[in-house]
């Protein structure tokens, strides 16, 4: 199957779909272990973790590109990945779908913030209009190169606009090719039933922690009709606070020894990296180098 094929087959897997953010390769290793279906790559992940910037538009994508090599060559879980505002025109937009093609992506959602765009869950968006937006999409659509690779929209017009208004736009968006949709910063969970049941395609829910959104559960998720359910930043937040405490720990105490209960260990290490067989891929090299 295609990368494509693989996010389709696993919605219908699981309903709604699980998808876990993971910020590098060895984050997706353990969402693999964890069971998870499929994974998704931040753009906010990126400009934190990678660059220390925050996300403001200011990757790019050859820095997404990048990202989604490395995740995809070590795992084959499909990767949903964050294409901003797709980076410039039509022609740019193209070239970007091309290229999360060619790295391995599954699926790439847009949206239809500004160029210069914010946190979804920031005041202060700037939307463009709906033509605009639409033209976005066939760009996407037009360019991709294998029809199982997934488009999906994205709107952060509720904030702007108010639900219908989103909703409209959403239309006009599949109307123009998108295969799925995202509907940004949900304030109600009354909301999700209203896209869900006014849109023809899968939709999406951000479950991002401390924005503003209300978290709910599978169940309650599943009820209200969502497709796919999005944890795009739990397990960064969750590393980003570990780490500031060892780094402070080891600051004050001198030393990490009574830290240790709070590390992963080399064993759990070398299992999630399937460390030993490398190995033994090695010595077997060597071993033949020395007898030939």
């Amino acid at each position: 199957m295609t990368p494509g094929q693989k996010f389709s087959h696993a919605l219908t897997q699981e309903c709604p779909l699980q998808i876990v953010g993971t910020i590098n390769a060895y984050c997706a290793l353990q969402a693999e272990k964890s069971g998870f279906r499929s994974i998704y790559l931040s753009g906010a992940g990126i400009a934190n973790a990678s660059f220390g910037i925050p996300d403001l538009g200011m990757t790019s994508m050859t820095d997404v590109v990048l990202e989604i090599q490395r995740i995809t060559q070590a795992t084959e879980l499909p990767l949903l990945v964050d294409a901003d505002t797709g980076w410039g025109h039509a022609l740019s937009i193209a070239r970007t779908v091309q290229a999360f093609e060619s790295a391995g992506a599954a699926a790439m959602h847009i949206e239809d913030q500004q160029a210069a765009k914010r946190c979804g869950h920031r005041p202060g968006k700037v939307l463009v209009s709906p033509a605009e937006m639409s033209d976005r999409i066939k760009a996407c659509v037009d360019s991709r190169k294998d029809k199982t690779f997934n488009i999906m929209a994205r709107t952060d017009a509720l904030a702007n606009e108010g639900v219908d208004a989103a909703i409209d736009r959403c239309n006009q968006y599949i109307e123009a090719g998108a295969d799925m949709i995202f509907a940004e910063a949900i304030t109600d969970p009354e909301q999700y039933r209203r896209f869900t049941s006014a849109v023809s395609v899968p939709v999406l829910a951000n479950m991002t922690e401390f924005g503003q959104s209300p978290l709910m559960t599978r169940d309650e998720l599943r009820a209200a009709g969502v497709s796919m359910i999005l944890y795009p930043l739990s397990a960064f937040r969750a590393m980003s606070l570990a780490a500031m405490k060892i780094y402070h720990g080891i600051r004050e105490e001198g030393s990490q020894q009574n830290l240790l209960d709070q590390m992963q260990t080399r064993e759990a290490l070398y299992e999630t990296l399937d460390y030993l067989r490398y190995e033994k891929q090695m010595d077997d090299i060597l071993n033949r180098t020395k007898t030939e």
